[in-house]
């Protein structure tokens, strides 16, 4: 056990002596990564449940045999060792004073794959969906589909035994593994799986016998204790080993040792590979969204749906609905899905092979809601597209949740008690009692098929969150018991649930656990306190929010008020007044936002996290870095807060794409984060030459196109280039900046002055100096639609800035008077109604983002609301019938289209989508990508350089390689088309300059 001391990190139980010995032996002997410093334990402290546990070190096996190695050295150094993949566990499975050992970065592979017999064989380390991106083009897949499969590990799903959306229909894990092949604590290998395949060795043989004699002594308790429902994952799975011949996770009634394994939470053996069983993909599906006036309806009426066969009926709540509705990401799908104000929906699949019989069984879901007296309640959704959006909403359901601002958030112990499903609705409702008679209120979600919620009652755990959490668990497992349930149905015991395996199985059964544990592992070395000899779910000292937690003071420079939002859990009103008006409140409360559940950790489609796409290191994650900075500012890295090298360091590749303040469904906004950390090291320390020259860019470009024969001169002198860039920092295979002209020096205001129509052209330093043509093909197409077209230069001034360049290297100050000499001139202009319109995104939008955070107030929301990208602006027009624009085709039929990451962190990338399709016969294609790796000066700086062409080469550079000679390329980012130069020697152009080129 660890305790927190006050500030300071959590101490181990190991000697440190031991420790160091550990970390040096561990050096040597093994290939991959060697973690031992605080920040990086800290960062493996955390899974997604309430508990916080720091590591004695981490390690990150490169292949098989430094997962042998790692083993052999902690039982010799006898330090507990920990297996983890995604650290997605809800009940603290994944935290230990132990040694970690991540198999997600490089144990990651398929070995095996027979599409005859439907078996593969993969590593522990293997991403669930990464495997089923794998299988489909072979018509396969395997079917436990988790809500975190964008994530979870297939080790860490064995570990668990998860179970997914449709395991009515496909089973959980433990039905869907063959076989696992394991390292025992005694440093052995091992093969479990059918009796008849298991290896001569008298190890193995010997286990297998003993594991049936205890189970074949325990039959009685067995038959009386094992829970009688589909979801249970207490304890070990004893009941393999059925002599009734009622065995349930083999349908051919095989005993099969692997199944022992499964949930066993790594306490039993390390993965080394994991077999599974695959199942068909089937054909077609359909969604039929069930609107329910009323929660207990949609529970009552659950029992009477499933008769209907479907593969999946899962439970969307009111307060779920609400919070998807305020998500930016959500709002349009989850929109689609309502009928009015439903108090609940339950989302019902139907699938197979025949598209016309699964509509005609969401005909049947209509008149059974019409017999149930709920006619006209049922939304169908037949197109692939919409099903998969409101199923990632679901899927999202979690982090939903936890997108709820203050201290007291849905806390996760009773989340998945399982009951029959025709006691579900009383359940829920005397739960629902339970939780008003403690002053809270429950989340609700998941899976109302097998009868397993996910509910979650709001709680303060920094106050008496952990006195009512013991409370409300005693009562609802009296509930749980009355109803013949299992108090752990899915997401396993870990720390959350252990001390309740012997409630739930009893003590003869919760001895033959110890038993079986001593016989794989007599010194308990594989993650101690798991399922037996556990502490209590509410012992402080494994909490991540201790009673001596206490953040240390700090001064934001931005506005973070808002995010310190006390609510009361019943009624939702605000408990504390005035505190979310506080300027330099909030922002420990926005940093502690991340839940851990790691959707970050994604590679499927968006932006987030572009740094640990390029590089699978947590330090370089969203959930890496704010638990980094939640670690600094509560002074569990020492005295310096923000500004110290780990904080630093953890934010290094952070390329600020904002793809969190999108994608993140519990809104952690790592960019903005960045500017608080990158201030705060400023304070403190002098500001390097060559961030010094980025951030004053906007200040002596007018001068620096005087240079550029100068500049070009330098170019042609390979030498004497590489020589310069050295000096400033920069790569060697990046070009030198060049200044070509001066738009706005030669622009005027244009168009008659009786136009009614007027626009405001804000032309941004690159755009402005670097490739002014942009700002005249955007000036052209502007006065071709009609408009008076205003620039952003007030008489004898320079021109005006968004200060974006100063946020980088932490000179808030001075970004805050760019913005205050913005707002002074643009806010006339708006009080008129003339929209002010950009064409860099990063520039213009941080007019809708970082301005509001300045403490300008309403000044700054009004020019939010007035500022457009320049298709946005185009696209507004057009849809209020104002636009005149005669477009002819081009000579080029097909458009490949990438967006910049803060278009897409602001929904803005479809309006360019759509004015690109105005242009006849021209066919888009929009590149699937995350951020470029140009992002700004990142992709110049020379120690960023590699990074920045891994992130490009993820999906974008390739992608560039292969359109054809004669396709546009089209991106509005000035850094995107840089990295395009540079990396695919192609030009990608503006979209004001495509649409230039069109005008008749």
């Amino acid at each position: 056990m660890t305790s927190l001391s006050g500030s300071g990190l959590q101490t181990s139980k190991v000697p440190a002596a031991r420790v160091t010995e550990l970390a040096a032996r561990l050096q040597r002997e093994i290939a991959g990564e060697v973690l031992f410093d605080a920040a990086s334990r800290g960062r493996y402290s955390t899974d997604a449940s309430i508990y916080q546990v720091m590591p004695v070190g981490v390690v990150i096996p490169r292949h098989q045999h430094d997962l042998q190695v790692a083993l052999d050295i902690a039982r010799e150094a006898k330090v507990p060792l920990l297996a983890r993949g995604g650290g997605t566990s809800q009940c603290g499975q994944t935290v230990g004073d132990a040694l970690v050992v991540d198999t997600s970065r490089w144990l990651n592979q398929v070995v095996e794959f027979d599409p005859e017999a439907r078996t593969v064989v993969v590593e522990p380390g293997m991403v669930l969906d990464d495997l089923n991106r794998w299988l489909k083009p072979h018509g396969l897949w395997f079917p436990v589909d988790v809500s975190t499969s964008a994530q979870c590990t297939i080790g860490g799903m064995a570990g668990n035994n998860s179970c997914g959306s449709r395991s009515i229909h496909y089973g959980n894990m433990v039905h869907n593994v063959l076989g696992i092949e394991a390292l025992l604590a005694d440093g052995s290998q091992g093969y479990f799986g059918f009796l008849h395949e298991l290896p001569a060795s008298e190890r193995m043989r010997e286990l297998a016998r003993q594991v049936q004699r205890i189970a074949e002594r325990e039959q009685p308790n067995i038959q009386e204790h094992f829970p009688k429902v589909l979801r249970r994952v207490g304890g070990y799975n004893l009941d393999l080993f059925d002599c009734q011949n009622q065995r349930p996770y083999d349908p051919d009634g095989q005993v099969n040792l692997a199944h022992l394994l499964v949930g066993s939470e790594g306490t039993l053996g390390v993965t080394r590979r994991i077999k599974l069983r695959l199942s068909p993909l089937p054909r077609h599906k359909v969604l039929g969204v069930v609107n329910f006036p009323g929660f207990y309806q949609s529970m009552d009426m659950t029992q009477h749906i499933v008769k209907l066969d479907p593969t999946a009926v899962e439970l969307v709540d009111r307060t779920m609905i609400e919070l998807s509705l305020e998500n930016p990401a959500f709002r349009p799908v989850i929109e689609k899905a309502l009928i009015g104000q439903p108090d609940a929906l339950l989302l019902v699949e139907f699938a197979g092979e025949d598209a016309g019989e699964l509509r005609r069984q969401l005909d049947r879901l209509s008149e059974l809601m019409a017999d149930l007296g709920l006619p006209g309640s049922v939304v169908c959704m037949i197109e692939g597209a919409e099903q998969t959006a409101l199923w990632n909403v679901r899927k999202a359901g979690l982090n939903i949740m936890m997108s709820m601002k203050g201290d007291g958030k849905p806390v996760s112990f009773i989340e998945d008690c399982a009951v029959p499903l025709e006691h579900l609705a009383e359940y829920t409702a005397k739960l629902t009692e339970v939780f008003h008679k403690h002053g809270t209120e429950g989340t609700w979600y998941a899976h109302a098929s097998v009868g397993t919620l996910h509910v979650r009652p709001i709680l303060d755990m920094r106050r008496d969150g952990s006195d009512k959490m013991r409370a409300i668990a005693e009562e609802a497992s009296e509930l749980v018991r009355a109803y013949k349930g299992a108090f752990s149905g899915e997401h396993g015991d870990g720390i959350c649930r252990g001390e309740w395996v012997a409630w739930q199985f009893g003590p003869q059964l919760n001895a033959a656990f110890k038993e079986i544990k001593q016989l794989f592992d007599p010194d308990n070395l594989l993650n101690p306190g798991k399922i037996v000899d556990t502490p209590r779910m509410d012992d402080h000292s494994y909490f991540r929010f201790p009673r001596t937690y206490q953040p240390i003071p700090v001064t934001p420079v931005l506005d973070w008020s808002g995010w310190d939002v006390l609510r009361d859990p019943l009624t939702g009103e605000q408990s504390a007044p005035g505190s979310a008006g506080d300027p330099t409140g909030g922002l420990i409360k926005a940093v502690e936002m991340c839940n851990n559940n790691g959707h970050c950790r994604k590679f499927d489609a968006g932006t987030m996290c572009p740094s640990y796409r390029a590089t699978r290191d947590e330090q370089h994650l969203t959930r890496g870095r704010a638990n980094t900075l939640r670690l600094a500012l509560s002074g569990q890295l020492g005295s310096e807060g923000l500004a110290s090298e780990d904080v630093k360091a953890a934010l290094d590749l952070c390329v600020s794409c904002k793809g969190c303040k999108r994608e993140c469904p519990t809104g952690v906004d790592m960019a903005k984060m960045k500017i608080e950390a990158r201030a705060a090291w400023a304070s403190k320390h002098a500001i390097p030459l060559r961030e010094r020259l980025i951030a004053e860019m906007p200040r002596y470009a007018p001068y620096a196109r005087h240079l550029a024969s100068a500049v070009a001169a330098v170019e042609r002198v390979p030498l004497l280039s590489r020589w310069v860039k050295r000096r400033l920092g920069l790569a060697d295979q990046r070009a030198l900046p060049s200044f070509v002209g001066n738009f706005l020096a030669e622009a005027s205001d244009t168009g008659s002055a009786t136009q009614t129509r007027e626009v405001l052209l804000f032309v941004d330093t690159f755009n402005n100096y670097m490739e002014p043509e942009n700002a005249r093909a955007a000036r052209r197409v502007l006065e071709a639609a009609g408009y008076r077209v205003h620039f952003n230069q007030a008489p004898g001034q320079r021109p005006l800035c968004c200060g974006r360049t100063y946020l980088a290297s932490g000179q808030v100050g001075k970004a805050k008077a760019e913005a205050k000499r913005a707002l002074e001139h643009l806010l006339p202009f708006v009080e008129r109604g003339v929209a002010i319109v950009g064409l860099e995104p990063s520039c213009l939008l941080t007019m809708r983002d970082e301005f509001l955070r300045y403490g300008y107030g309403e000044k700054a929301v009004v020019l939010s609301k007035a500022s457009f990208l320049f298709e946005e602006f185009l696209l507004r027009e057009h849809q209020a019938g104002h636009l005149r624009l005669d477009l002819k085709p081009l000579a080029e039929t097909r458009a490949l289209l990438h967006g910049h990451c803060h278009q897409k962190a602001f929904d803005a990338l479809r309006p360019v989508e759509q004015v690109l399709r105005w242009i006849p016969k021209l066919e888009v294609r929009t590149v699937e990508t995350s951020c470029c790796g140009m992002a700004g000066s990142f992709g110049y700086e020379r120690e960023h350089y590699e990074a920045s062409m891994q992130m490009g080469e993820l999906a974008l550079l390739p992608a560039v390689r292969k359109a054809e000679a004669d396709d546009l390329v089209v991106a509005d980012g000035t850094s995107c088309r840089h990295q395009i130069h540079d990396g695919a020697q192609r030009t990608a152009l503006h979209v004001a300059r495509v649409l230039e080129r069109a005008l008749a």
